[in-house]
C-alpha cells in the first residue's frame, strides 16, 4: 500500500542516496552480526557470547523500530499532499522515501535562480511546521542527528563550460538554494517554529550536492540522468545511528578483554 501511495515505479527506477557515513554504518553492522552470529553458532554453550548477540540484536531492533515509526508518522501526516494520482502532479511536486527518511520537492527553483519562488514559500509555509511538530515529539527530538536540506541540480549548465566548471558553477547554486530555503523555514512565524528555534538551529544544515547525486531513468540497458526530476530540494532525516555503532563496539571491546557484557 505503501508503495503504491508513494510511486513505486519511480522509486524502483531512482537511486537511493544517503550519506557515506551512513553506508559504512550500516556495512559494520551487518559484518559484526554475521560474526558474532558464526561465534554463537561454533559455540553455543558459551553464555557471555549469546548474552553479547542478543545485545546487539535489541540494539538493532531500537533502531529498525525507530526508523518505522518516523517513516509512518511522515506518511501519515503528508500522504495526502505528496501521493500521485496516475498522470496528474501533486500540489507539491514531492514524494516521500521511506528508507532514507527523505521528503523530495521536484523542481522548486527557476532554472539557474537562487531566489525562492513565492509557490514554494506556499508550501514551506505549510510544510515546514507540520514537519517539525513530528520530529520533536519526544519519541525522536532526542535521536535525531541531523535535519538536512539538500539542494540537487542536473549536471548541465547554461554557458558553454567544461563539465568541472558546470559541476563547481551547480554546486554553489546547490547551496545558495538549501541556503536560502534555510534562511526562509527559520523565518516562518508559527509557534512549532518559534519555540523549537534552538532546537532546530542545532540540527538544521544547509548542503549543496551540485549534480552529484542525479536521479536517473532506466532507458533499455542503460541509465539515463533526468534532467528535469534531478532538480530539486530534499529534506532528509538522519538519526544517530553513530551512537548506535559506538553502543556495538563498546560491547564488542567489553568481550574481547574478557569483562561481562552488561
Amino acid at each position: 500500500m505503501i508503495e503504491k501511495l508513494f510511486n513505486k515505479q519511480t522509486q524502483e527506477t531512482e537511486e537511493h542516496w544517503v550519506s557515506i557515513s551512513d553506508v559504512m554504518a550500516g556495512l559494520m553492522v551487518i559484518f559484526l552480526f554475521i560474526a558474532i552470529s558464526y561465534m554463537v553458532n561454533a559455540n553455543n554453550e558459551n553464555q557471555k557470547l549469546v548474552m553479547l548477540k542478543q545485545k546487539i540484536e535489541k540494539f538493532l531492533d531500537a533502531y529498525r523500530d525507530l526508523q518505522v515509526d518516523l517513516s509512518e508518522d511522515l506518511r501519515a501526516e503528508f500522504e495526502g499532499n505528496l501521493a500521485k494520482k496516475k498522470q496528474f502532479q501533486t500540489e507539491w511536486r514531492g514524494n516521500l522515501d521511506m528508507e532514507t527518511l527523505s521528503i523530495r520537492f521536484g523542481r522548486p527553483f527557476m532554472q539557474g535562480n537562487a531566489a525562492v519562488p513565492d509557490v514554494f514559500k506556499n508550501v514551506l509555509r505549510d510544510f515546514f511546521p507540520r514537519y517539525i511538530a513530528i520530529l520533536t515529539k519526544s519519541e525522536y527530538k532526542d535521536k535525531i542527528a541531523e535535519i538536512r536540506i539538500e539542494g540537487h541540480t542536473s549536471s548541465e549548465w547554461h554557458h558553454e563550460v567544461t563539465p568541472d566548471e558546470a559541476y563547481f558553477n551547480n554546486m554553489e547554486l546547490s547551496q545558495n538554494r538549501s541556503r536560502n530555503v534555510l534562511r526562509y523555514t527559520l523565518g516562518i512565524e508559527n509557534s512549532k517554529i518559534t519555540q523549537n528555534k534552538r532546537w532546530i538551529k542545532k540540527n538544521l544544515t544547509a548542503n549543496g550536492l551540485s549534480s552529484s547525486q542525479p536521479i536517473l531513468d532506466s532507458v533499455g540497458d542503460l541509465l539515463i540522468e533526468n534532467k528535469e526530476e534531478s532538480r530539486r530540494v530534499e529534506f532528509r532525516v538522519v538519526t544517530k545511528s553513530e551512537k548506535l555503532i559506538d553502543e556495538i563496539k563498546e560491547l564488542i571491546e567489553e568481550f574481547a578483554e574478557g569483562g561481562e557484557v552488561n
